[in-house]
């Protein structure tokens, strides 16, 4: 990292440092000379000019792409976070994107293209357009943007981040603000490929891992599961490069698949626990049920793991419930820095990912198992307009969890130990804590109070008092621990030692035996936290060794075994019952002979007496496949009673029903009937008739399209004669023709006493295709006589069956 300052050179670069150093305001006063430098010296000069020294081990600013690639796939898009640790943070910004080995005062020297995500954060830089900068100057402590990368052929590009924090101005050209993206070879496309560099740092080092979820019906409202949403159990590992547990571009694997779709972390462990050899340390933590809650209701779930020189990378992940397929986690995060040093912190916002083993789309889609298996992949709010995350302007996905890894302890001779900062020391001799917590989660407490102060003012030993309080406790029949913790101490620049006035720290765990079979050597320190107060040496002696033995019994038949893993679960889930653990073998005897040491021990677990549970209940089975294929229809899920009837009424239901919404029911189009062809269009010669029908019902959601609607044909008629005064005679012939024969049709209805009846309609169509149906036709008055009476003249009726064969 490198601190920049203003240099008395030319007038051009001082104006340049001085336009980013200072507020927007107080730069857009400089605007029009800026333009006139910047158009003298060059396309973007001004703000490629930062000279400074260098900060080694300065990462305070970060600049981090999506996934951490070393690669970029021509045309794809990449969000870029620029990020502060806290308590720093910076007021402005510039962030480009240049190919290798270029200045950058062309325009064909950078690369790519930025995206602006939220303009009241960024914007493009007013006299270097390729430029993303801050919109207004505030504090701040991330940013983001899209990069969309070059076409083919560009190589290598380097993206590169200024950051002004107050009137200091940091451009780095090889560091934390610095990402070098080399282009994606296309037999590679799809795959991870991160080469990781080997480890040059020396002992051990202690970490904690803290996962902080974020997805709540506050930050992510579109379709929330408001029922069982939850982070599964965490599961991971520290390993070698040699061992990967999941990768962008790789297939799940079956324990994978089963975290992913289950939120089941045997599988996974049972798969890790096989990899002993390049496994270091299994990290789990226990699932968290709701998905959020206050800080200061439950603490966020953690687990602490180690890392050495062969074993210095990280993968943990987490199932997002209820979900698909959905997780979040990190991927070989590596420990070990550049300088031959362990990483002080991460701090890392996930997005969740497809496991690429079932095709919902939507948090509770029912069981659809993706044939074939697809590859692990990032979710983009343009999957799926049914997706929560979904967004039609291709935005940005919020964070739905942020995972914290602290170094908490270095162990063993370190080939770099200077402290990334002040508080750095003090994690490295703080006591470790216990591994596990051992408060039942049906225990709901305050944070514990700060420690009192000692009961003794001398170097007399005394006590001193934290407490805390139980504000819920979700089953009575498990008893909580106690509200009050004590500690001893003595007063101020006592020691617990022979009286000394020198502080020391407490003894750092031992380190590992210097051999692995038979007798050797370990060690452990402690440092000098304080100094007498009259100048005096510190006599205490800060490192101790002990002889240490591993197989007592070595020889070429013993072998070596891995640590005792976590227990089981206990089997009972009230009364006694067993639980197990597990070890395996990590190196088999020299002579080839088998290994007689037990992998496996058992022993007995009291879970509360059976009685205490009036109602235990199993959880809810998956929901079942929707009754239809498509449109409304139902589903259900059951759960079985576990505890046994005549230990109490048990009145939870035991079946769920809801209704489920498939896509709706394709309709086809309707149509009437055709009409009768219309008369020919010509008295003479060539013509046509048509004939139509109407639609009645327009296709809906896929379905069949409307055939035609209007049919013709041809007609042809006598010849017409060329004169014209035939023509003219034909005509009146014609006319004279149909006048006698409506004259001839007014003579044909039938009389009856008193009046003329019209000609019978011709009969209706049936009523029934079959099975006997009814037609009917009717007769009509068309002239009454005077003479005549009403009862002897009206309208007729006549009724016969049809269709009588059977259907």
């Amino acid at each position: 990292m490198m601190r920049l300052s203003p240099t008395p050179q030319k007038l051009s670069r001082s104006l340049a440092l001085l336009a980013l150093a200072l507020p927007l305001a107080t730069a857009l006063a400089f605007d029009e000379t800026l333009d006139k430098v910047a158009k003298s010296e060059g396309y973007c000069s001004r703000i490629l000019r930062a000279q400074g020294t260098r900060r080694e081990g300065y990462t305070e600013f970060s600049l981090r792409v999506e996934g951490d690639p070393d690669f970029y796939k021509p045309g794809s898009s990449y969000r870029v976070t620029l990020l502060a640790a806290p308590p720093s943070y910076f007021r402005g910004f510039t962030l480009i994107a240049l190919k290798e080995n270029r200045e950058g005062d062309k325009e064909e020297d950078h690369a790519g293209t930025f995206q602006i995500i939220d303009e009241e954060e960024t914007q493009f830089m007013s006299n270097c357009p390729v430029a993303v900068t801050e919109s207004t100057p505030r504090r701040r402590t991330r940013i983001q943007v899209f990069w969309i990368a070059p076409p083919a052929g560009t190589g290598c590009v380097i993206l590169k981040a200024s950051i002004v924090q107050k009137r200091i101005i940091y451009f780095q050209d090889e560091g934390s603000l610095t990402k070098k993206l080399c282009e994606q070879d296309p037999t590679f496309d799809g795959v991870t490929d991160k080469p990781i560099l080997d480890c040059c740092a020396c002992g051990t080092a202690k970490y904690r891992l803290t996962f902080y979820g974020n997805w709540s019906e506050k930050t992510h409202p579109k379709d929330y599961p408001r029922r069982a949403n939850h982070w599964s159990a965490i599961i991971g590992g520290s390993h070698s490069k040699n061992y990967v547990l999941w990768e962008y571009g790789g297939y799940a694997s079956e324990g994978v698949k089963q975290v992913a779709e289950l939120g089941s972390p045997v599988k996974m462990e049972e798969e890790i626990r096989q990899q002993s050899d390049e496994v270091l340390t299994v990290i789990k933590a226990k699932a968290q049920w709701p998905a959020w809650q206050p800080l200061n209701v439950r603490a966020a779930p953690s687990a602490e793991f180690s890392v050495d020189r062969t074993r210095h990378l990280m993968s943990f992940l987490t199932m997002m419930g209820p979900s698909p397929d959905w997780n979040v986690g990190l991927s070989a995060e590596d420990l070990c820095t550049k300088e031959c040093g362990w990483v002080q912190k991460v701090v890392q916002d996930l997005i969740p990912w497809d496991a690429g083993t079932d095709s919902g789309v939507s948090y509770e889609s029912p069981n659809k198992p993706t044939i074939p298996q697809e590859k692990i992949r990032p979710l983009t709010s343009l999957d799926h307009p049914q997706s929560p995350f979904y967004d039609p302007e291709g935005g940005s996905i919020t964070q739905v969890a942020r995972v914290v890894i602290e170094r908490i302890a270095r162990k063993g001779e370190q080939c770099n130990i200077v402290p990334d900062n002040v508080d750095d020391i003090v994690a490295d001799l703080a006591p470790e804590e216990k591994d596990e917590d051992d408060t039942p989660e049906t225990c709901i407490y305050s944070n514990w109070s700060p420690w009192s102060a000692c009961s003794s003012s001398t170097c007399d030993k005394g006590k001193r008092m934290r407490q805390r309080m139980l504000k819920a406790q979700l089953d009575l029949s498990v008893p909580c621990p106690d509200t009050q913790d004590f500690q001893p101490c003595m007063g101020p620049g006592c020691s617990d030692e022979d009286g000394s006035t020198c502080t020391m720290s407490e003894w750092i765990t031992w380190s590992p035996c210097s051999i692995s079979c038979g007798m050797g050597m370990r060690s452990r320190e402690r440092y000098v936290k304080q100094f007498p107060e009259d100048g005096s040496v510190c006599t205490l002696p800060t490192e101790e060794t002990e002889k240490c033995t591993v197989n007592e019994e070595c020889s070429p038949s013993s072998c070596l075994m891995t640590e005792w893993g976590e227990w089981d679960e206990c089997s009972a889930t009230c009364g006694m019952g067993m639980k197990k653990r597990h070890r395996m073998v990590k190196m088999s005897p020299a002579d080839g002979s088998m290994c007689k040491a037990e992998t496996s021990q058992a022993e007995k677990c009291m879970m509360p007496e059976c009685h205490t549970i009036p109602c235990l209940l199993s959880p809810w089975s998956e929901w079942s496949d929707c009754s239809v294929s498509c449109g409304k229809g139902m589903r259900t899920r059951q759960r079985m009673l576990k505890s046994l009837a005549e230990l109490g009424d048990c009145n939870e239901e035991l079946e769920q029903v809801e209704k489920c919404m498939l896509p709706e029911c394709p309709i086809d189009c309707e149509l009437t009937e055709w009409s009768q062809w219309s008369e020919c269009n010509k008295s003479c010669g060539k013509g046509h008739m048509i004939r139509t029908r109407m639609i009645q019902m327009e296709p809906q959601f896929g379905g069949a399209p409307c055939p035609e609607t209007v049919q013709r044909k041809k007609c042809r008629i006598r010849k017409c004669l060329r004169n014209p005064s035939i023509q003219k005679l034909r005509w009146r012939e014609a006319r004279e023709s149909r006048r006698s024969e409506q004259l001839r049709e007014d003579s044909d209805g039938e009389q009856f006493p008193g009046c003329r009846m019209r000609p019978w309609t011709a009969w209706s169509e049936c009523t029934k295709l079959c099975g006997g149906g009814i037609q009917e036709r009717y007769m009509t008055v068309k002239k009454r006589f005077k003479s005549s009476q009403f009862s002897s003249c009206k309208d007729k009726k006549e009724i016969r069956a049809c269709n009588v064969h059977p259907c």
